[in-house]
């Protein structure tokens, strides 16, 4: 049935084009486009080059989605979550200064676009939300709603959108998420919108490519986390900044020559050290998980399904446990290489996200 649907217009192609299909399926739509109020002023301070990098939410990014809204003849609105977005800074900065490996994006679609753009969607009327993500919302005959894989198995973000609530997803939309990408760009060329070949964000919207440790120094300038780089067997190798600067299974940037690729393995907060190690130091056959966000009943037994680790990395098979206070437990069938603190563990069974947390 037609509804009012509240589109977050990034001014990207997707989104740009998530708000034309709905319309064209008889939907009243309206955009939003979320003002985050950060500066950039302290990226740029370390980056130059920051203005012309940033990942979205720009004023030229703005102007973006304004123009495709205007295009499709719909209401469009700027929201500004400047004090929202500080949280998700905040949390940026404490992660890597307490040597863990964030995920604001993850983040920002929990707490923003899934949480507080809700209550703007509310404020005019809209029934529900919708984003240019490439995942998919289902109704099963059941009349049980999940959140499934894209179809785009190369653009597929169902990983970072497993902190939805689950009672939120039955006023969700994920309009592209049925179109491979190049059918998505084909549509916006044949719609004359200018976005059609507007290159995908890669980037964190707050901090420039490369300038992570520094962001944070700014942001923390009162916590030292300098301190050595060891070996696993102890030997003391050198020196670090700050333990910012880096996350388990980094092995560029180490800055240290030891003749053979060694890689992050740990990272001390309580002492500041870098541990390095070679790759198999790396392979852990399970972990624990805190924050879970369940989009199923999970049973109280241990159930087997695929378990992804990164955004990058494929879901592999695993058995896993949940421990009760929102905590699971993952046993890998291979080990895997790379588990970092801080980052999502998402579940899976086949194309349905189960649910996840956050390492521990």
């Amino acid at each position: 049935m037609p509804a009012r649907i509240a589109v977050a217009m990034s001014g990207g192609v997707d989104s740009s084009v998530a708000a034309w299909l709905l319309k064209r399926a008889g939907h009243d739509v309206v955009g939003l486009f979320m003002r985050h109020g950060i500066e950039f002023a302290e990226a740029a301070a370390c980056d130059p080059a920051a203005a012309r990098r940033q990942g979205c939410c720009t004023a030229a990014d703005a102007a973006d989605a304004r123009r495709a809204a205007a295009m499709l003849d719909v209401p469009f609105y700027a929201v500004d979550f400047h004090h929202e977005f500080d949280r998700i800074v905040a949390y940026f900065a404490d992660e890597y200064t307490a040597g863990r490996t964030p995920n604001p994006c993850i983040v920002c679609n929990t707490w923003l676009k899934f949480g507080k753009l809700f209550e703007a969607a509310h404020n005019i009327g809209a029934e529900c939300v919708a984003t240019g993500h490439h995942a998919r919302v289902v109704r099963y005959e059941t009349g049980d709603w999940a959140l499934c894989r894209g179809r785009d198995p190369a653009k597929d973000q169902s990983y970072a959108l497993f902190g939805i609530p689950r009672h939120r997803l039955p006023s969700v939309r994920f309009p592209v998420g049925e179109y491979r990408k190049e059918a998505v760009r084909a549509f916006a060329a044949e719609l004359g919108f200018h976005v059609a070949e507007k290159p995908d964000s890669q980037e964190l919207c707050f901090v420039s490519p490369g300038q992570h440790a520094a962001f944070v120094r700014r942001r923390r300038p009162q916590r030292d986390t300098s301190g050595e780089i060891v070996t696993t067997d102890g030997r003391r190798v050198g020196r670090h900044g700050g333990i910012e600067g880096f996350t388990v299974g980094q092995r560029k940037g180490l800055r240290v020559a030891l003749g053979e690729p060694y890689y992050v393995v740990r990272i001390e907060p309580d002492t500041n050290r870098v541990v390095l190690g070679r790759r198999d130091e790396l392979a852990r056959e399970e972990l624990t998980a805190a924050g879970a966000n369940w989009l199923v009943d999970p049973p109280r037994r241990p159930w087997r399904c695929d378990v992804k680790i990164r955004y990058r990395s494929p879901a592999e098979p695993a058995e896993v446990l949940v421990l009760g206070e929102r905590r699971f437990r993952v046993c890998f069938e291979r080990p895997r290489h790379g588990v970092a603190p801080g980052q999502a563990v998402v579940c899976y069974q086949d194309e349905r996200v189960l649910g996840g947390g956050w390492i521990e």
